[in-house]
């Protein structure tokens, strides 16, 4: 029983890493591959207020969304002035340098040997320690999370969202603010990020920098590319899969480190078989290569048009 609902606890925070990311590969159309590292940052927040400081686990969690939102507001603001493959070289180069300051920053961050001893969560005095509990609250934070990401979509802002995924120059003409959209909604979808890193920090009570790697970002996307880009239901499914598809390889008599590379193999030929044939994902409304392409060429036709004139 346990078991089922550690996998639970997990569905739910890579839930709120799915729908944050959405935001921005799905809603604005923009790829980036750092989300891992605001996930290590509200992490890395909690536990070492937590545990440094002893603060309150709401606390916490509010000055995570802010320490993550600051550096979403770092990267932001300079890299999306960037486009295409220029912008996704400087979120990795974040997320590169994210990761090295964890793991260097030794007396700081522990470095690779992370932060143990992490203290159990309380929250007005009621001490959150078993699994069922645990769960109770990933799902309440999941759910807002997703409440507050349907309601920014739903919103003008929203709407603005899609506009410059589908037309960013076109957007522009027409008088929006399209630096400003940008850089407010990677903002927030850093600071959403980082509410799962508070449920992991405080739930696992050890966190190290290997979580918050490259890869983990990889899969995050994986999530969003798999259960469709532009539909938070769909990173609800996507999570839910991506996460318990290897656990299912346990019930075959795999050996754990054959396990490991088959659960590899799995991800990047669905990935594969989902770009070739379904590129908008099970339940996605955008194919997000296919319409990143498609953008491009129609801003160079109206250049062109313009240059004719």
């Amino acid at each position: 029983m346990e078991y089922l609902l550690h996998i639970l606890i997990l569905i739910c925070i890579y839930i709120i890493l799915a729908v944050s990311l959405n935001l921005l590969v799905g809603y604005t159309g923009i790829l980036s591959i750092a989300h891992a590292a605001f996930y290590g940052v509200g992490a890395y927040v909690a536990a070492l207020m937590a545990l440094r400081l002893e603060t309150p686990f709401l606390l916490n969690l509010v000055l995570a969304l802010i320490a993550a939102g600051a550096f979403g507001a770092i990267v932001g603001i300079p890299s999306l002035r960037l486009r295409d493959d220029y912008f996704i070289i400087a979120t990795f180069a974040f997320q590169i340098i994210i990761f090295s300051i964890l793991n260097n920053l030794v007396s700081f961050t522990g470095g690779p040997l992370g932060l143990p001893g992490i203290p159990q969560l309380e929250i007005f005095g009621l001490t959150i320690s078993t699994h069922i509990e645990f769960l109770i609250l990933a799902c309440v934070l999941a759910a807002l999370v997703y409440r507050t990401a349907s309601r920014i979509v739903k919103s003008p802002f929203g709407r603005l969202l899609k506009a410059i995924r589908e037309d960013e120059v076109f957007t522009q003409a027409a008088g929006r603010n399209v630096a400003s959209a940008k850089v407010k909604v990677f903002i927030i979808s850093a600071s959403l990020a980082s509410i799962a890193g508070v449920i992991y920090a405080t739930y696992i009570t050890y966190i190290d920098p290997t979580s918050f790697t490259l890869m983990e970002s990889i899969f995050i996307i994986s999530i969003v590319i798999i259960g469709g880009a532009a539909n938070l239901k769909g990173s609800i499914l996507g999570a839910a899969f991506l996460v318990a598809l290897p656990e299912l390889l346990r019930f075959i008599g795999l050996p754990s480190s054959v396990a490991a590379n088959v659960r590899q193999i799995l991800y990047g030929a669905m990935l594969v078989i989902m770009m070739m044939w379904r590129p908008q994902g099970f339940l996605g409304e955008y194919a997000f290569g296919k319409n990143s392409g498609d953008r491009s060429q129609k801003a160079e036709v109206r250049t062109n048009r313009g240059n004719d004139a």
